[in-house]
């Protein structure tokens, strides 16, 4: 599929996965494309940790669980019974979770182009998760970020040493399909904003 296709059709993946674990020549060619990702100095400060281990799996899904009871006590009644049926991971049924960690150190202390703005590490690493994921889609393979975590237990979890810090905990399987409309649209939590309202000229002013 073309570039625009695979942006189209990419979701965040929770409840289509069909429970068979992605093959590792499609992994490979899915990591390939995220270590291909512009980044800032050329640092490439990213890692992938993949973890299949059913143990590990569960185990962090049982933290994400509690976590996402946590969100939900503190949502205003409206938004908690809205909140009620979005599932929020798909950590077991994906079969492979990918860490995707950041080494803000790589390439020494002198990196070309982050001088003056040090944030642009972390986002070199987050052009790799989109690359990963707009390869994944292409291979009909399903991503789902999960974000309900605390950050010491998965450093702890997947042994990270000292100063590499996660950044995502990715969700990667096949799926029966992709939704046509991605589920936080389709479930109410918020619809997309028309892209007449995210364009400014020359001076940003409320459209």
């Amino acid at each position: 599929m073309s570039v625009y296709e695979a942006i189209r059709l990419r979701r965040d993946v929770r409840a289509e996965f069909t429970g068979d674990v992605v093959d590792d020549a499609t992994l490979w060619r899915i990591l390939d494309a995220a270590h291909r990702a512009p980044s800032v100095g050329n640092s490439q400060p990213w890692d992938f940790v993949v973890v299949r281990d059913p143990a590990t799996l569960r185990k962090f899904a049982d933290h994400v669980a509690d976590k996402r009871v946590e969100f939900r006590n503190v949502l205003p009644q409206e938004r908690a019974e809205t909140f009620e049926p979005i599932k929020i991971e798909g950590i077991t049924e994906s079969g492979t979770g990918i860490v995707v960690t950041h080494d803000n150190t790589r390439g020494g202390p002198h990196i070309l182009g982050r001088a003056t703005v040090p944030e642009t590490g972390v986002y070199s690493t987050v052009l790799a998760i989109q690359n990963l994921w707009l390869a994944a889609t292409a291979e009909h393979v399903g991503v789902g970020w999960v974000s309900f975590y605390d950050a010491p237990f998965l450093t702890d979890l997947i042994a990270l040493p000292e100063g590499i810090t996660p950044i995502a905990w990715l969700c990667v399987g096949p799926v029966h399909e992709f939704q046509q409309i991605p589920d936080l649209e389709r479930l109410g939590w918020r619809p997309r904003r028309p892209l007449t309202e995210a364009i400014h000229h020359e001076t940003y002013r409320t459209p």
